[in-house]
Parts: C-alpha cells; structure tokens; sequence
C-alpha cells in the first residue's frame, strides 16, 4: 500500500482520472455508446476502459497513442465458468490485445469462496494469472464482496496472493440478492491489512460522491471501477 504525495483534494482532474478505470459494461449499451464512452474515458485519460471482451476490436482505435488502456474482464460477473474456458478466454484476449491491454479483470468463484474451497479458488485464479503472466498482462481478482463476510474476504486476499495476482478488487456491479455497498471504506482497509505489499487493491461498486472517492484515494488505494454516471461526479466535472 503506498500513500500518496498529495492530498487527493489537491489533485488535478488528471491525477485524479488516472486512478479510475471507466466501467463500461452494462450488457445493454450498444456499440455506439460504448465508443462514445471510451471516448470520453481517453479524453479524461482514465487508467483504462473497463469493457466487455466482444469490444476489444472496437473500443482499439479509439485508445491507441493515448496513455488509456484497455481492461477486458473475464468470465464476468460471476466467475462460474470452469477454468479450462476462463484460461481460454483469456489467452483469447492476451494473444490478440497484449499491447492494448492494461489488466484483465476476473471474478474468483465466489460461491466456493463461500463454501469455504480456498485451494480450488486459488488453483482457479492461479490458472489463469499464469497465462496471463506469460504476455506481461496484470490480473486483477474480483471477489464480490457483498455475498461475503469479513473472514472470507480476507482469507480470499490470500489465495489471490497464492495464485500471484496483481490487484484484489471488491465487487462487480452486478451481484443481485444481496444489499450492495461495494467498496466500502471498511472493506478497502480490510483488502489493504491482508496484502500488504503482495497486491494492489482496487475498490469497486458504490464509489457515487466525490468525497468517498477522494477518502479512497488518501488511505492509499491503487484504483477504483467508476461508472459513466459517476465518472463527471468524482471528477467534479460540470457537465
């Protein structure tokens, strides 16, 4: 975990853009939003664009010569798949898009992480980090957690230092059935206490007023998934 120089508050809209990566996800927006997104996620230059991976071929034009990458996600949102196909669906994305690629974002079967299965998570999350590893790419674990309680959060942190990731992450923006508060102060504290050094932790989920997004900032969080509703609200944009 590594503070920042500066007080987030004294940040420029710049500095701050380059802790978001721009959510754009949602199942229904079409190809014309999602460029339009990207679009505005490069001109702010956000750390990346978080998208689906049928997008990669259009979203590449619009980031190339810019400083924002792409963040494909995996197996997304609920990381059910067996690992032979998360394996496939990743060397699909690293083999086509290593270049253009910031991390790939995946989701750590969360219902075995409830069941208590850490040695088959980890073997899970390793599979595919190695793969990825092999083309320079970073991994970032989501673990959903809004379906998990304190212990198995932080039990989860170790499989993912286990399986060599890079980041821990806390929440999809999809989990339905559970009250969501995403990355919540206290659970962004609990990931950092856990990996210390090991990961970066990026917070996901519920990041919605400016004031949280800065609190984050200043307790030494590496990145935050924003959506496009929430993008100008963080930013304290005027649009």
């Amino acid at each position: 975990m590594k503070h920042p120089n500066k007080k987030a508050s004294e940040m420029s809209t710049r500095e701050l853009a380059a802790y978001i990566d721009y959510s754009v996800l949602k199942p229904e927006f079409t190809p014309e939003q999602i460029v339009e997104l990207t679009k505005d996620g490069v001109e702010l230059g956000c750390a990346t664009i978080c998208i689906n991976p049928g997008y990669m071929d259009l979203c590449k034009p619009y980031i190339e010569g810019s400083e924002t990458k792409l963040c494909p996600v995996c197996d997304f949102p609920f990381g059910t798949s067996s690992t032979e196909s998360k394996v496939a669906q990743a060397k699909i994305l690293i083999d086509g898009y290593a270049d253009v690629i910031g991390e790939l974002d995946i989701v750590a079967n969360f219902g075995k992480i409830r069941a208590g299965l850490y040695e088959e998570v980890t073997v899970d999350i390793k599979a595919v980090v190695d793969t990825c590893h092999a083309k320079n790419v970073p991994v970032k674990v989501i673990f959903e957690t809004d379906a998990l309680n304190e212990d198995q959060i932080r039990k989860t942190c170790h499989c993912c230092i286990d399986a060599g990731a890079d980041f821990v992450k806390s929440s999809t923006g999809f989990l339905t059935g559970f009250e969501a508060h995403g990355a919540t102060v206290e659970v962004i504290k609990m990931m950092q206490e856990e990996v210390g050094d090991k990961c970066k932790v990026k917070g996901s989920g519920c990041i919605r007023t400016r004031e949280h997004f800065l609190e984050l900032i200043d307790m030494g969080i590496d990145r935050m998934g924003v959506g496009y509703r929430s993008v100008p609200v963080v930013l304290d944009l005027q649009r």
